[in-house]
């Protein structure tokens, strides 16, 4: 038996890489910003949760602004749709034709399909807002679940990096120990995002870990500058 295995929860992967590599880099180059600065972890940690509270907020509202505007705009496009079907069935009909064309059929093999496909008005708004203008009717529940794996991902990813200014007395040696365990998170999530989505696991590691390690080195950087 022939098993078809397709990976389709794309979206979901999108929010958590979104939230994850946000919360990976951005508080361990606060974190590692104040280390320069001041020699209190408490002081670091304080500052650190302030910020994975405020980013994770920010981020997750962003993915639902985000979501809610995706379903605004199809639902703006199938009104149109539909009323173009309603007051120009016939130019419409001609680009269900032309879609069929473009495969290679006649006009005389696409005559009957178009026929059948004007028949049920919403069946036709359908195949429109599908195969003209290319989009999917969204998930009624994409924006609160886009808003929450954001936030969520956002949180693990903030405490990574975090963790051993709770757990290590010197700062340095926090420091030191943020900057590994961040690598190692980075790879590891770009690990699995590559097994799900198909690509080559270890070029998927080595692209997280070359991407997140730059932007990270970056915002150190620019953290320690200003501070």
């Amino acid at each position: 038996m022939h098993i078809e295995r397709h990976f389709t929860a794309t979206e979901v992967v999108r929010d958590v890489v979104i939230g994850m590599s946000d919360g990976l880099t951005v508080p361990f180059a606060l974190a590692a910003g104040l280390s320069g600065a001041v020699d209190s972890n408490a002081i670091i940690v304080t500052a650190g949760v302030a910020e994975i509270a405020a980013g994770s907020i920010a981020m997750g509202l962003g993915g639902y602004l985000a979501a809610r505007t995706d379903a605004e705009h199809y639902q703006s496009e199938r009104a149109r749709e539909l009323r173009e079907c309603e007051t120009v069935p016939a130019i419409e009909q001609e680009e269900v034709a032309e879609i069929f064309r473009g495969y290679g059929l006649s006009d005389a093999e696409v005559k009957p399909i178009v026929a059948a496909i004007s028949a049920d008005r919403d069946r036709w708004v359908d195949f429109m807002m599908r195969y003209e203008l290319g989009l999917e009717q969204p998930d009624p529940t994409r924006a609160r679940t886009s808003a929450l794996t954001i936030a969520v991902s956002y949180i693990i990813g903030g405490f990574i990096p975090l963790a051993p200014y709770i757990f290590i007395a010197s700062t340095q040696g926090a420091l030191l120990a943020s900057v590994a365990c961040t690598l190692v998170a980075l790879g590891v999530f770009g690990f699995v995002k590559a097994r799900l989505t198909g690509i080559s696991p270890l070029r998927g590691g080595l692209q997280t870990v070359l991407t997140g390690g730059l932007a990270a080195a970056a915002a150190f950087g620019i953290a320690r500058a200003i501070g």
